[in-house]
This record gives C-alpha cells, structure tokens and sequence, in this order.
C-alpha cells in the first residue's frame, strides 16, 4: 500500500492538486489569522524593490513564508530538487514566488550562481540556512557566503501562529491552521563585506542562527508558544560539512 501511495503521489495530477491544496490552506490562514508584525521597516526596501535580500528562515517555518511576502516585487526561494521540494516549489508558485532547485547535496553550485545572478539582476530570495537536512535551527555558513558573493543583506525573518500542529520531522515542521493569531518578526539585516575571510564568515553565521532563533522565540511567545529549542550541535569534526547553499 506504502510503495502505491508513493507511487499516486508522483503522478502530474496529483501534485498539482497537492499544490492547490497547500496553496489554499496558506491562504485561508493568512485570511483568517489576526496578523502582528514587528519591525516591518527592516523588510520595506527589499517589498519596494530597492534593495535586492536574502530573506533567512527557519526551515520549519517555511509553509508560513509566503505570509511573509506581500509585494508584488519578485521574489523567489531555494527550494530542494527531491519531489517533495518540487511539491512546494509548485504551491508556492500559487503566490507568485519563483523556486530555485538545488541544495548542499543536489545541484549546491549551480543553485547559488543561479542565486548570485538573481540578487545581482535586483531580485531579492529567501533560504533556509538550516535546510534541506539540518541540524534544526543551525545555520550554515551558505546564507553568509552569498551575501559576501552577491552584495546582498542578510534579512532573518520568522512566523509563529497559535493555531498549529508540528509534526515529528527532522525540522519539526510547523503546519499553521486558520482562525488564530499570528505573529512575523523581522530581524536586522546583516551586511558582509566582500573580502570576509573565514573567520568573519563563520562570526556572521554564528550572529545570524543567534538572531533566527531570538526572534523565533519571539514569534513563538507572541503567538501564545514556548520558544523552540535547536538541535544538539554534531561533533565539532563534522561542523564544517553543514555549510548551506
């Protein structure tokens, strides 16, 4: 039954119904929720177009980000190439947000000169520096290393909704319900110089997880949640291997 299922799931017709399902949930959340916000200003010159970001979430935040992007200005998102990111890529496609496949593991280089080109042509993007495999709420050093390539900030933003369920996945994938309150709380953004060396990449990394995670437990205690923890570090001589495209 498990391997049909599976099976179903990659047929045309049913990813694109799957899509229009997610889509429409999103929606009827972002509808039905009563919505605060914090530090928009930091967002307003990336929503106007006048200056191209990186947009940084937690990746168990990301069937909330579309909430996050009310302009018409394009924007598009690292989203991974296995089926199940694709699934996404098509339900966000529903907001007018463009999807960039690849990851660390899949289609790493290809992904950030794509990215590089889209920020340098004044688009801004959005990636998870903990995605696509973890650890939950660990950034990588990926969101940095563009910002130093490309010229971008870096923007932390996350979204916390009273009504949820988190499921048991590796990221604890917040799925928002509708008829709640929510709250998006933007950090400020971070500027890398373009002759960073090493160590003030891997400082930058360290005060973006820092502020991700702080106004994550902001969003969460707005939203009536305690804070989420991060995940247990892996041993330090696997460290520099969880760097994120």
């Amino acid at each position: 039954m498990g391997i049909t299922i599976k099976k179903l799931g990659r047929k045309p017709i049913v990813r694109r119904a799957a899509s229009a399902a997610i889509a429409g949930s999103i929606l009827t959340v972002k509808a039905t929720t009563r919505w605060q916000t914090l530090n928009s200003a930091a967002a307003e010159p990336a929503w106007a177009g006048k200056t191209p970001t990186i947009i940084a979430f937690w990746h168990n935040r990301l069937a909330m980000m579309p909430i996050c992007w009310p302009s018409q200005e394009p924007f598009h998102m690292l989203i991974s190439s296995h089926p199940d990111g694709q699934l996404v890529a098509r339900a966000i496609a529903h907001f007018g947000i463009g999807a960039v496949a690849g990851s660390s593991t899949r289609g790493g280089s290809d992904a950030l000169r794509t990215l590089v080109r889209t920020l340098k042509s004044g688009e801004s993007i959005g990636i998870t520096p903990d995605g696509p495999r973890g650890p939950r709420m660990r950034a990588g050093e990926g969101a940095v290393a563009l910002a130093r390539l490309s010229g971008a900030p870096v923007l932390p933003v996350s979204v916390s909704v009273s009504r949820r369920k988190v499921l048991g996945t590796w990221d604890r994938l917040i799925v928002p319900l509708p008829f709640g309150r929510g709250a998006v709380v933007w950090g400020n953004p971070i500027n890398v110089p373009p002759d960073a060396d090493t160590a003030e990449i891997s400082n930058l990394t360290e005060q973006l997880e820092l502020m991700l995670n702080t106004i994550s437990a902001e969003a969460d205690r707005l939203a009536g949640h305690e804070a989420m923890s991060p995940a247990d570090m892996p041993h330090a001589s696997q460290e520099s291997s969880d760097a994120r495209a």
